[in-house]
């Protein structure tokens, strides 16, 4: 059995394709991001991947391009083992079922079932999906196609070796029921139950012989192990199973986790349990079946010509911006849209403007009020607890959300650290302080927090950004050990005083938008200028703004959770706006038209990163944005619910 302080976390093992799209590297980027949290957590893990090459369709397509299919799955494995490079993949094993060390422990444990009557010698004759590797009832058909794929169907009709599925449906079910966290999420549960399980299962072919690529039956000639028995092994096989050094099984089996598509959680949930039920092993404690990433609502794949190739994605934005986005723009386990559009908006908005202003701020103030080196002081402010508590909670809740594989709650918590000690940088205006002599002490204290916080932050992007600590560690002037573990995020002040800060380029470039006209502005309708007065006129002449001016407009969903007159002005009101990771004051002159009460509760449209001001004595950050015409006012409106922080774009 496993030892506790041990990990085994797996991806399916992938169908050699010659175009791995950005869906694919999702769910290995994903589980990437789940063993290095483990291992910073102190476990000993085993990441597997791998693929599995055998099967009917590799063999006419190889067939097709004149060459063995051997041949064709050794190129195409080289390229997704350079895409695993390329995506800092941390995998401690690569299984492909072309090895030696799965094809005999194969063999064996179909003959072991097939000794225990489990396996059983008949004729298959039903519907077969060739690209899915999947046989289908016709009950089970979507309008006579496949219903994964929905491409055709053919008939087959052949002898074949069949293992005894059915025998295991009460025990299933049974275990299924009993172990409500097996098959996440509870969704992906569900359907298997009901779907599947309950309407009754039947046993499942496990040879072939009308082709010849695959694992030959030992004690049959002719027969080839189908791919079911083949790929799904790969788990055990991988650690030895049934091989003279099974170390790595007795380590690590049962698997913790095995996470896989959505498309192909049935096999993963019901062959493969089976399966270990027969072959008297332990269950893995869990599978866990992730959505998709789509394109105009339907998902990638090379036949449709939607896909999106990751290579060229980390070249032109870079690899962390991209690992980035798949676990943050996509919570884990729901489908999840893809376009370049929602990619550079998180880039510019949470990776430049966000996380990058505030390690290069930082970083800057020390080397402009105290020539880099990093000061210390016992003075306090009004903002310091509150900062410390935020930043201090969030290891917690990352490690929360970790432990149930919400990676996109995970960086949500994160950012809203982020945006909290961005905003302290406005609340303790470090430039105010570095004006006035009598303040230095306060301003180091300011600026160690800062650095203290930013040390922290970077420490739990660990899991998920690969490149960006060590960036911003190297901008702090520490160097990956006992400052950069995870166990030390539970501990505040950890940073010496007197370490050399620097600043560096920007982590993360702003990326400017090209919009399409030849010109790269965004053009403006020119208005009717028939019945304008002179003055107004004036107003017409720029009637372009470029694309790099308005791309610098941060506009953003914001919710009034509280507002109050301001005292003394007819016209202002005080919000108090939600603006998903932090809350803010902004003064608006519209309290002749909505009163208090009547914003309460409202969503509005917040200029985020416009300059703040003291109106009335009351620092405002930002603006809320309405049309007027003549005495009338009416706030800009949103077509449809949506959640504070959201770009407007």
């Amino acid at each position: 059995m496993a030892d506790n302080k041990s990990f085994y976390i797996t991806t399916p093992i992938y169908y050699p394709s010659d175009k791995l799209h950005i869906g694919h590297s999702y769910a290995t980027v994903a589980t990437d991001a789940m063993a290095r949290y483990k291992r910073l957590r102190g476990y000993d893990v085993m990441f597997l991947t791998g693929t599995d090459e055998h099967g009917q369709k590799i063999e006419r397509i190889a067939k097709e391009k004149g060459m063995s299919p051997k041949q064709y799955v050794d190129n195409i494995v080289a390229g997704i083992l350079e895409l695993w490079k390329l995506m800092d993949v941390s995998n401690d094993d690569f299984i492909r079922t072309t090895e030696e060390r799965h094809k005999s422990a194969v063999q064996k444990i179909f003959k072991k079932l097939y000794d225990q009557g489990d396996i059983y010698k008949g004729t298959y004759e039903g519907w077969y999906c060739t690209p899915c590797e999947a046989f289908w009832t016709e009950r089970q058909l979507a309008d006579g196609k496949c219903p994964d794929c929905n491409r055709d169907v053919e008939l087959v009709r052949e002898e074949s070796y069949f293992f005894r599925l059915s025998k295991y449906q009460d025990r299933l079910i049974k275990y299924i029921e009993e172990h409500p966290d097996f098959i996440q999420p509870v969704s992906r549960r569900n359907e298997m139950l009901n779907n599947f399980l309950k309407p009754g299962l039947e046993d499942l072919c496990v040879s072939r012989t009308s082709f010849s690529w695959g694992i030959p039956v030992t004690f049959d000639e002719g027969h080839v192990i189908y791919v079911w028995i083949d790929a799904l092994s790969n788990y055990i096989t991988a650690l030895g199973y049934l091989n003279e050094n099974d170390d790595k099984f007795k380590k690590y089996w049962p698997a913790d986790v095995h996470i896989v598509g959505k498309e192909i959680i049935r096999f993963h949930t019901i062959i493969w349990p089976a399966m270990l039920m027969a072959l008297g092993l332990e269950l893995p404690k869990q599978v866990y079946g992730h959505g998709w990433l789509v394109i105009d609502g339907g998902k990638m794949s090379k036949s449709k010509g939607n896909v999106v190739d990751p290579r060229i994605l980390v070249e032109k934005y870079g690899l962390d911006a991209i690992r980035y986005f798949l676990l943050r723009d996509i919570p884990f386990g729901s489908d999840g849209n893809f376009s370049n559009e929602a990619l550079i908006n998180r880039i510019n908005s949470d990776l430049a403007n966000d996380l990058g202003n505030l390690v290069s701020r930082t970083a800057a103030m020390i080397e402009k009020y105290f020539g880099g080196q990093l000061p210390k002081s016992t003075v306090t402010g009004d903002f310091d607890g509150d900062l410390k508590r935020v930043v201090m909670e969030t290891p917690l809740k990352v490690e929360e959300a970790m432990d149930k594989m919400l990676f996109s709650v995970a960086l949500t918590e994160i950012w809203k650290a982020v945006s909290r000690v961005n905003k302290y940088i406005d609340e303790t205006m470090p430039w105010v302080l570095g004006k006035n002599p009598d303040k230095k002490e306060r301003l180091a204290a300011v600026l160690y927090n800062l650095a203290e916080s930013v040390r922290i932050i970077s420490i739990l992007l660990r899991p998920f950004m690969t490149q960006t600590p060590g960036k911003i560690w190297e901008q702090l002037g520490i160097k990956d050990g006992v400052l950069t573990a995870w166990d030390s995020v539970k501990q505040w002040g950890l940073l010496p005083s007197g370490i050399n800060v620097k600043k560096a380029e920007a982590i993360f470039p702003r990326i400017e938008l090209k919009a399409k006209p030849e010109n790269n502005t965004v053009q403006v309708k020119q208005p009717d200028t028939s019945t304008l007065q002179e003055s107004d006129k004036e107003l017409t002449q720029e009637q372009y703004i470029t694309i790099e001016d308005f791309a610098r407009m941060d506009f953003r969903v914001a919710r009034v959770i509280k507002a109050e007159k301001v005292e003394g002005a007819d016209k202002l009101l005080k919000l108090e706006l939600d603006t998903g990771g932090e809350t803010r004051t902004v003064v608006s002159g519209i309290a002749k038209h909505y009163s208090a009460q009547d914003m309460i509760g409202k969503n509005v449209i917040l200029i985020a990163n416009l300059k703040p001001a003291k109106l009335r004595g009351i620092e405002s950050r930002g603006m809320i944005l309405a049309a007027s015409q003549g005495e009338n006012l009416v706030l800009a409106a949103l077509d449809g619910e949506i959640e504070p922080g959201a770009r407007v774009m």
